[in-house]
């Protein structure tokens, strides 16, 4: 990565790296396996996997449900489905900027089988993430992460720092694209279409 483009990814981070042996301790949140390996050419922000059959599956994803307590989400709840996983925490500024356009492409693409799941990390008070969901508008659910277990599930190469990042799964739960950046629903609306429009088989 040169110089340049390093000092570009550094900008969108929102806090410092957390180092993955840091999140695989504890049980509340568990994340295992899977065979995607992440790749950013050049230092990239906008990656995409194809064709559909070179790509890599996620590890298994689950943990505690940020808005219901007591209750637990895991990937396998949205079998067959194409997921658009979005890392964000309450305290970072893109995050805030972003969420209005998730919302309009999840309201947007939901009816075509797609899901939406957040991972909330490194906000140590719950209750302030809740509010940022409420005051937000966000309808779709997030894992309650602030250790950041669960990205242990994104492969030991995936960069943790970089907040808010974003992630589309195919209906086999392979990943399809990732965005290092906050998006505008332009950015991502197209790209869930074509990947909920894609033939199984391929």
């Amino acid at each position: 990565m040169t110089r340049g483009r390093f000092a570009g990814l550094v900008a969108m981070i929102c806090a410092g790296a957390l180092s993955l042996s840091a999140c695989s301790t504890g049980n509340d949140a568990v994340a295992q396996g899977g065979t995607f390996d992440f790749v950013s050419p050049g230092g990239q922000t906008e990656i995409f996997y194809d064709p559909p059959a070179e790509r890599g599956t996620i590890g298994e994803l689950t943990g505690p449900d940020l808005m219901n307590d007591g209750e637990t989400i895991s990937l396998d709840d949205f079998e067959g489905e194409v997921v658009v996983l979005n890392v964000w925490g309450q305290w970072c500024g893109p995050c805030r900027g972003e969420a209005n356009d998730l919302e309009a492409a999840y309201q947007a693409t939901k009816d075509k089988g797609v899901a939406f799941l957040g991972i909330n990390v490194r906000d140590n008070q719950q209750d302030k993430a809740q509010d940022f969901v409420i005051d937000n508008g966000v309808s779709y659910s997030s894992i309650y992460d602030p250790a950041m277990r669960t990205m242990i599930a994104l492969g030991k190469s995936y960069p943790t720092s970089v907040i808010p990042t974003t992630i589309v799964l195919d209906r086999e739960h392979r990943v399809a694209a990732v965005f290092l950046k906050e998006l505008l629903t332009d950015d991502l609306q197209p790209v869930v279409e074509r990947v909920a429009a894609e033939d199984r088989d391929r």
